[in-house]
């Protein structure tokens, strides 16, 4: 079971949020294909994706899992992602992987958070929507699809439609029936619109369209069709139940003639070297260029070990392929080339351009890696997506005395797993910090710490990362004399801080003349720059969005050193940032919460009770609202916990880092008293 031509593969994301039924819709796909002979359940934890402990229990995917099916003649590979918003970098590390992303969307529940995050982080790709669980009671199906054209685009068009009821679906492009009737609108409006929507992008195909009227064939819009796809010219949206099976058979038909091939899709974004000086490389699908193949999920498993998932982008791999990981000088030999089947491993012959494969056991691989077999391809690396910036924080203690190695290599273990974890060593605050994008994903994190590492923990919150920067210009000149018999030290050191905008980071510049700080002393007085920095002044935290300049200094042809200057540098900075109006920054989060209306008065006096700032509403569907607000990173302690209580239950929310501005007033003087106490305690 393996593909021999990359024409016949097609590789495909299901994203969405949770509850939209994207396992058990992957379940029915396989199902009809003959691929397994009977569905399995989230309920039962017998899904063929959904076969990890944790998921089991929980009931939701919480890894993307691989499965391929086969039908009429073409060999497809389906990723099944993870829905909650805590888990959407493990969902959106998939793109990079397949040609088309294929949102899964509820009914019932029209177009919801992760939905609009998945659909935004898939433009530049093939795009198709599946509206799933069609049979569900009330579905006011013209009514979704307004919503999904208004949030997505006129681009979205049907490429079937419901019947009454949910029952099953009329095709409206490879054979319309123009005299069913559908749910809503009609066959012939659905097929007139999308071929005219894809001879757009073909001027000698609209002319012939033309001549010809209605008679065009499937086949003539082929490739108009991929190219409509590619440009995000058309986005076809299906209509599906995975509970009663309607619209599968015809879906899967869909998949396989109307989905691009690797050779038909956007090429991935390769680059070859690093910052400004990073060039953009292509790659092709021949089987006999050498290989090229990008990593994009890493697992651990206590005891099968390390699982690589890679897309094979160019070449031909086999079991006696010798691959460089990134830029390793020694390549490490293909023994055993693996398909993945949820949790089964297969060993198979060849891996061609497009296709999807796995090895196992190789320690050094790791996630967003670029396997090749030459050193020609050095250098290569794949634009990852732009993941969602881990906010929600704990601070791990061990509870057992030596722990601390177990938890620093068990941690790094998740890291290659999930590019939305962080870990942070806060030397301030004498803590080990995790930060993921929610409450359920921290506690998933702890859980299989506890479960693969044997690591006992507690937890506490951890301290806000605030930032100080400065709101004028300052200049100082210090100098560092030290005399004690035989050499001393001297050094001198005068410089100007400047205010940067929001965002900026750190500048660093020289505009020292005439040789008053010799050149081999300067590196020394970037690193005491760079101590009083990392240092803070205000309140004892990191500075950020600030340009210092050296600007004059002093040296001694016998005194002076690299200590001098270093410590002539940092209380110049010190100096200089107290002279400039030091400002401590708080960092905001956007906040989104999705709630009954009955609950909107009580949710929005919790946010405003919590500093936060309502920025925008939405009704995603009748009876619910979205808010959007920016909240402080500090007032979001207990805030999921609150919002389950005041919504009973069923309100949802996700949070994305925002920006950093100026706390108020009396926390920055508080900041500064504790500053100062602390100062005053270790002396």
């Amino acid at each position: 079971m393996t593909p021999t031509s990359v024409r016949d593969i097609r590789n495909l994301s299901l994203l969405g949020q949770s509850g939209s039924g994207k396992t058990t819709l992957l379940e029915k796909l396989l199902v009809t294909a003959g691929t397994i002979g009977a569905p399995g359940s989230v309920e039962k934890g017998d899904t063929v994706s959904d076969y990890d402990p944790q998921e089991k229990t929980l009931g939701h995917s919480l890894n993307s899992a691989l499965a391929h099916l086969e039908w009429a003649e073409h060999w497809v590979n389906i990723l099944d992602t993870p829905g909650l918003p805590d888990f959407l970098g493990r969902a959106l590390a998939t793109l990079p992987a397949v040609e088309t992303a294929v949102v899964v969307i509820n009914a019932t529940a029209g177009v919801e958070t992760v939905t609009r995050k998945v659909m935004e982080a898939a433009t530049g790709q093939c795009r198709m929507i599946v509206v799933n669980r069609i049979d569900a009671p009330g579905v006011d199906f013209a009514a979704l699809m307004e919503r999904i054209t208004s949030s997505f685009g006129k681009e979205c068009l049907p490429i079937n439609l419901p019947t009454a009821g949910g029952a099953g679906v009329i095709d409206c492009f490879f054979k319309p029936d123009y005299d069913a009737v559908p749910a809503f609108s009609s066959v012939r409006e659905a097929h007139d619109r999308i071929v005219d929507q894809v001879v757009e992008v073909d001027e000698e195909l609209m002319a012939l369209y033309l001549e010809q009227g209605e008679s065009l064939q499937p086949e003539q819009l082929h490739d108009p069709f991929e190219q409509s796809l590619r440009e995000g010219h058309l986005i076809p949206v299906c209509f599906t139940s995975a509970r009663s099976g309607a619209g599968i058979t015809e879906l899967l038909d869909i998949l396989g003639r109307l989905l691009p091939d690797p050779t038909e899709g956007n090429p991935p974004a390769f680059l070859k070297g690093e910052g400004p000086a990073a060039v953009s490389v292509n790659c092709t699908t021949d089987a006999d260029q050498h290989v090229i193949a990008h990593v994009f999920q890493v697992s651990n498993d206590p005891f099968r070990g390390k699982l690589g998932l890679f897309r094979i982008h160019q070449g031909t791999v086999t079991p006696n392929t010798q691959l460089f990981i990134g830029d390793a000088r020694k390549p490490f030999k293909v023994g055993h080339l693996l398909r993945v089947q949820g949790k089964t491993q297969t060993e198979i012959p060849v891996g061609i351009p497009g296709d999807l494969c796995a090895v196992a056991r190789i320690d050094d691989i790791h996630r967003d890696a670029v396997l090749h077999d030459s050193h020609d391809e050095d250098h290569f690396h794949l634009v990852p997506p732009a993941y969602p910036q881990p906010v929600f924080g704990l601070a791990l203690l061990p509870e057992k005395h030596g722990d601390e190695q177990k938890l620093s290599e068990a941690l790094h273990r998740l890291l290659d797993e999930d590019p939305c974890l962080s870990v942070e060593h806060n030397a301030q605050a004498k803590e080990t910090v995790i930060r993921g994008l929610g409450e359920i994903h921290l506690k998933v994190v702890l859980e299989q710490l506890k479960t693969r590492g044997n690591i006992s923990l507690s937890t506490k919150p951890p301290a806000i990362p605030y930032r100080e920067t400065i709101a004028a210009t300052g200049e100082a000149r210090y100098r560092h004399k030290k005399q004690s018999g035989g050499a001393g030290q001297f050094g001198e050191v005068a410089l100007r801080v400047e205010a940067l905008e929001r965002g900026a980071g750190i500048q660093l510049a020289d505009e020292v003349k005439g040789g008053t700080i010799p050149t081999h002393f300067m590196p020394a007085v970037e690193k005491g720059v760079r101590q009083a920095l990392a240092e803070g002044v205000m309140a004892g935290f990191p500075l950020q969005d600030i340009r210092v300049v050296a600007v004059d200094g002093k040296h001694h042809a016998v005194d002076s050193n690299e200590i001098s200057f270093v410590t002539a540098a940092r209380h110049a900075v010190q100096e200089a940032v107290q002279a400039a109006r030091p400002v401590v920054l708080e960092p905001l989060i956007t906040l989104t919460v999705r709630i009954a209306d009955e609950h909107f008065g009580g949710i929005s006096a919790e946010l405003a009770g919590r500093r936060g700032h309502v920025t925008g509403t939405d009704s995603p569907q009748p009876g619910v609202t979205e808010i959007t607000s920016q909240i402080p990173m500090a007032e979001m302690e207990g805030f999921e916990s609150r919002l389950k209580s005041i919504s009973g239950g069923d309100g949802t929310c996700s949070i994305a880092f925002s920006h950093y501005e100026a706390a108020p007033a009396e926390v920055q003087q508080r900041l500064a008293r504790e500053h100062v106490g602390k100062r005053g305690g270790e002396q």
